[in-house]
C-alpha cells in the first residue's frame, strides 16, 4: 500500500478547513489550529486516518463487495466518476435517487429496464413503434442511463459508501446507517463526524484535495482487488492439479485390478493341481484297506 506522505497532502490544500464560526465541535479532535478566521486541519491524524480507511477498503474489495462512491458536487463530479471507473466500482454523481439502498429492488428493475429497451432495439421490437412512442422510449432510456448507468452492475448492496461531503449526500447517510453499511467519507470542519464510519478529516470543496483523497483511497482498492485476483487464480491451479491427479489415479486403478485378478486364479489352479495328486492317493489308501479287511 502506498505511503500517504504529509507534504503531498500540504501542497493538496487538504489541512484548509472552513471558516471557525461554521465550524463543527465534534470535529474538535481532528483540527490542528486557527488562522485568518479559518480552521486548519491536522495532517497527521489525517494520515492516520487514511490509512486506516485504507486497510478497511482493502478488505472489502478483497471479499468481493462493491464499494458505491458518491459525490454530487460540482467540483468532486469527475474526479470521481475517473476514480471509481478506474478500479469498476459503482459510483453516484448526479442526483442521489430516494431509496437507492433502503428501496434497492425498485432501483433495480429501473437498471432492467434498461436492459429491456436495449433489447427491443437488437431484435427490432423498437423499429415497430410509432415515432412518438419511439422518442419516448428514447428519452427514458436517456434519464435512466444519465442517473443509473453507474451502478448497472451493481447487482445487490454495496459492501461499503465513500462520500465527498456528508452535509450535502446526508440522504445516502442516512439510507446507509438504516442498513448498517460501513459509511467512509472525507469530513470538513463544518461537518459531524459522529455519522461516519471512517473519517477522513479533510477539505472536501478543493478539487486539488478531493483528487488527492480519491487517488489514494482508489489505490488501496485497486491493491484488495489484485489480491483477490491472485488467490483465484492460486485456488483454480490448485483445483486443475488435483483434478489431474484424481483422474490419474482413475486411470491406474483398473490396471491393477487387471493384473492382480489373473494372478490369483492361476495360483487358484497351481493350488488345485497339487491338491489333486493328494486327494487320489488317499482314495488308494482307502480301498487297499478295505481289500486287506476282506
Amino acid at each position: 500500500m502506498a505511503q500517504t506522505n504529509v507534504k503531498d497532502l500540504l501542497s493538496a490544500g487538504v489541512h484548509f478547513g472552513h471558516l471557525t464560526r461554521k465550524w463543527n465541535p465534534n470535529m474538535a479532535p481532528y483540527i490542528y489550529m486557527e488562522r485568518n478566521g479559518i480552521h486548519i486541519i491536522s495532517l497527521y491524524k489525517t494520515v492516520a486516518k487514511i490509512e486506516e480507511a485504507s486497510e478497511a477498503l482493502k478488505k472489502i474489495a478483497a471479499s468481493g463487495r462493491k464499494i458505491l462512491f458518491v459525490a454530487t458536487k460540482k467540483q468532486a463530479k469527475d474526479i470521481v466518476s475517473n476514480s471509481a471507473q478506474k478500479v469498476k466500482m459503482p459510483y453516484i454523481t448526479e442526483r442521489w435517487p430516494g431509496g437507492m439502498l433502503t428501496n434497492f429492488v425498485t432501483i433495480r428493475k429501473a437498471v432492467k429496464k434498461m436492459a429491456a429497451i436495449d433489447r427491443m432495439k437488437k431484435d427490432g421490437t423498437f423499429e415497430t413503434l410509432s415515432k412518438k412512442e419511439r422518442l419516448q422510449v428514447d428519452r427514458l432510456r436517456a434519464k435512466l442511463e444519465k442517473n443509473l448507468g453507474s451502478i448497472n452492475d451493481m447487482t445487490r448492496l454495496p459492501g461499503a459508501l465513500f462520500v465527498v461531503d456528508i452535509k450535502r449526500e446526508h440522504i445516502a447517510i442516512k439510507e446507509a446507517q438504516k442498513l448498517k453499511i460501513p459509511i467512509f467519507a472525507m469530513v470538513d470542519t463544518n461537518s459531524d463526524p459522529r455519522e461516519v464510519d471512517y473519517v477522513i478529516p479533510a477539505n472536501d470543496d478543493a478539487t486539488k484535495s478531493i483528487d488527492k483523497i480519491m487517488s489514494l483511497v482508489v489505490d488501496a482498492v485497486a491493491e484488495g482487488l489484485n489480491e483477490r485476483k491472485n488467490e483465484k487464480e492460486v485456488q483454480n491451479k490448485e483445483q486443475a492439479e488435483s483434478e489431474t491427479a484424481s483422474e490419474s489415479k482413475e486411470a491406474e486403478t483398473p490396471a491393477e485390478v487387471s493384473v492382480a485378478a489373473p494372478s490369483e486364479e492361476a495360483a487358484a489352479v497351481e493350488e488345485s493341481k497339487e491338491e489333486a495328486p493328494k486327494a487320489e492317493a488317499a482314495k488308494d489308501d482307502a480301498a487297499t484297506e478295505g481289500s486287506e479287511d476282506n
